[in-house]
């Protein structure tokens, strides 16, 4: 049965919980335990699927279709361990479920209330799997007093109550401010946010600081005293040039050790990190640079873009490269030309989005990476600009267009080369959808399974003809301008099984140039870069070289 690991914040948020749960999984794991990592939000959304990326940030798609919180991305990433529609749950998801149950008289009549019907819910969710792993870290969103995180607070309570002594730890993350005019680090802060959280039950068992700092000893002796945790138990959490050095870091401090203290594993074994050494030395010994544009219409918060931007320093991993992604408007060339400002870069990647909003930017991104030569990846939405470009430039249906943004206004204006996606196979039953369905889960998601032409360019980068492939979209090339895009050099290289449904087209006359209809950031990792990246950052270095 799995010890519980829960990771709580406090004083502020964004101060990573999500990133010291992601490392303390990977430190566990190089001691030989097995992990799973969740995530509760105290959002009132099901899912974060509907809400905007300057809300939320990106949205992170499991294999199971599940639309989830960015922060199951960094433990995918740290510990390699896929996540699962089980992985995360949002107050919406809790409620609905209860609410679910109480229509059907699943309660025999009782009175539904937060205690115990909510708390039960959220315990009943804690312990799916939970024979499946030696440790299993549970991450509660916002921080300790916000009232939307009050059930999950009492929940995972009720939980360490519920199992035997000794079966569940917390950690608390908080921050220790410097002062700068009286050169001090505050300790008050993270005094109030553990007093906030043994008021309602829970006591820490190791304490991580955020700091910009050094902590000198005699805080650490000070805040061990007043918040009731063992000396080795606090924990410096300082700014990193990387994330990727958390790992490093945090065992440095003593953080693994001092939660296998708390569980009373004694002796711990001992790590073996010579995966994230590796990882440390082609970051921070990297043999050139490359510049690479991302053009895309949410440039003002990088988190929407969160897994491409790792994907893509990944892929500068695996070829000892510095990636230099630039973030560029897609909108801003509906206004002006493309060249000056794609002039000077080694690639241009066009990312996926939902609505019109800096389309034709983007479809004159991908001309620019056409006509000049220069190594293009398109992913999803990024996929359908490249079509559309190559339909109206090359194939002279010069009204080219996706059905998604007549739908928008409701008037015909294009001809649809992109259109709705009203059905599709999933396992072994068809999936149907209508324009007019609700938001919220019916995009094609998950991992689906592509077939690619033996001989691509595709099939020789994944080494394969059959991959799966994560996905998250409601529209889709028309296969049946196929055949005109491939006389003009447009290749279809991977199609469902079927035959249906396109997934990848490149252009082979041309140094790099594919587009993908599903997300394949979503599956790389800093220890095992995806192929695709790989090999579009290689291309990168090519044109590099060529300067």
């Amino acid at each position: 049965m799995a010890r519980y690991v829960f990771i709580t914040g406090g004083v502020v948020s964004s101060l990573g919980k999500g990133l010291a749960s992601a490392a303390l999984g990977a430190l566990l794991q190089a001691r030989g335990f097995s992990v799973r990592l969740r995530k509760l939000d105290p959002y009132l959304n099901v899912d974060p699927g509907t809400m905007s990326p300057f809300e939320h940030g990106e949205v992170f798609v499991t294999d199971d279709g599940a639309e989830t919180d960015l922060d199951l991305g960094h433990y995918e990433r740290f510990t390699g361990v896929s996540a699962r529609k089980t992985d995360s749950v949002s107050s919406g998801r809790i409620y609905s479920n209860v609410l679910e149950k109480e229509r059907r008289g699943d309660y025999l009549g009782k009175t539904i209330q937060v205690i115990p019907h909510v708390t039960n819910e959220i315990k009943d969710f804690l312990t799916i799997g939970e024979d499946e792993v030696d440790f299993m870290l549970c991450e509660i969103g916002g921080t300790v007093g916000d009232i939307e995180g009050l059930p999950f607070f009492e929940a995972i309570r009720q939980f360490a109550q519920d199992k035997p002594r000794g079966q569940c730890i917390f950690v608390h993350l908080t921050l220790l401010p410097y002062v700068s005019a009286s050169h001090e680090l505050k300790t008050k802060p993270t005094q109030h946010s553990v007093k906030e959280l043994r008021s309602i039950g829970i006591a820490p068992d190791v304490l991580l600081l955020r700091s910009e700092h050094p902590i000198p000893e005699k805080e650490r002796e000070k805040i061990a005293l007043f918040c009731n945790v063992r000396k080795e138990a606090v924990i410096a959490a300082y700014d990193l040039k990387t994330i990727y050095e958390a790992p490093l870091a945090y065992h440095r401090e003593g953080f693994d050790q001092a939660v296998l203290d708390a569980f009373g594993i004694s002796p711990a074994p001992k790590p073996n990190l010579d995966r994230w050494t590796d990882v440390m030395d082609r970051l921070e010994n990297a043999e050139g640079e490359v510049r690479v544009a991302i053009v895309g219409k949410y440039t003002q918060l990088e988190d929407a873009y969160k897994s491409i931007a790792e994907a893509l320093t990944h892929g500068g991993m695996a070829n000892r490269t510095r990636v230099r992604a630039e973030w560029i408007n897609a909108e801003l060339f509906e206004r002006e030309d493309p060249s000056p400002f794609l002039e000077g870069f080694h690639a241009i990647l066009v990312p996926g989005g939902f609505g019109e909003r800096g389309t034709e930017g983007k479809i004159r991104a991908a001309k620019y990476a056409r006509e000049k030569g220069i190594p293009y990846l398109g992913i999803c939405l990024g996929m359908q600009m490249a079509v559309i470009e190559a339909a109206r430039n090359l194939a002279h249906v010069s009204d080219a267009g996706s059905e998604e943004f007549d739908h928008e206004i409701g008037k015909k204006r294009f001809t649809p080369v992109v259109y709705h996606l009203k059905e599709w196979i999933q396992g072994n039953h068809l999936v149907a959808r209508k324009h007019d369905d609700d938001k919220g889960g019916t995009m094609r998601l998950g991992a689906y399974t592509a077939a690619l032409k033996p001989g691509s360019r595709v099939a020789q980068i994944y080494g394969a003809t059959e991959i799966e492939e994560r996905h998250r979209h409601r529209y889709e090339v028309d296969v049946r301008y196929r055949e005109a895009l491939e006389d003009c050099g447009l290749t279809f290289s991977g199609m469902s099984p079927d035959g249906r449904l396109p997934e990848i087209v490149e252009i082979k006359d041309h140094p790099w140039f594919i587009g993908v209809q599903f997300h394949p950031e979503l599956k790389s990792k800093p220890f095992a870069p995806h192929p695709l990246f790989a090999d579009f950052v290689r291309a990168a270095v090519d044109v590099s070289r060529l300067v």
